[in-house]
């Protein structure tokens, strides 16, 4: 399926993947949060949906504690704009090291709805599955 929307906004989604990405290896959290929006629902395998920003942080947080490393690298799907709402599919390929040693390589998916304020692309909701899982 090929994308739709201006290239400019496509870009820009591009920038706030790449974004929320970088912030994830490097295990910061505020940079992390910047990305959702305020009402924002996160939907995990397993915890279902977690809704609003803090929440979602939180979360984060308590499961970013367990890793040591994480190395976390996008490719991206189709991604179609209408006007100030977007979505779009991702690819996701992460490299997790335990806190204890212990070694995961996770590929997921992330279907995603945007929301564009002020001229700034924002997730509104991120739905993720993991598609395979292998531990070393």
């Amino acid at each position: 399926m090929i994308s739709s929307g201006t290239l400019e906004d496509r870009w820009l989604i591009r920038e706030l993947v790449e974004s929320y990405n970088d912030a994830v290896m490097r295990f910061d959290g505020e940079a992390w949060a910047e990305n959702w929006t305020e009402d924002a629902v996160w939907h995990l395998p397993g915890a279902g949906d977690v809704s609003g920003r803090d929440a979602i942080v939180t979360v984060w947080k308590g499961a970013m504690s367990a890793f040591s490393f994480v190395g976390f690298f996008a490719s991206a799907g189709p991604i179609h704009v209408a006007g100030d709402t977007a979505t779009a599919t991702w690819y996701q390929q992460e490299f997790l090291h335990g806190q204890d040693g212990s070694q995961r390589n996770v590929t997921g998916r992330y279907e995603d709805d945007y929301v564009k304020v002020e001229g700034r692309w924002y997730f509104k909701r991120r739905v993720y599955e993991v598609l395979n899982s292998q531990t070393n």
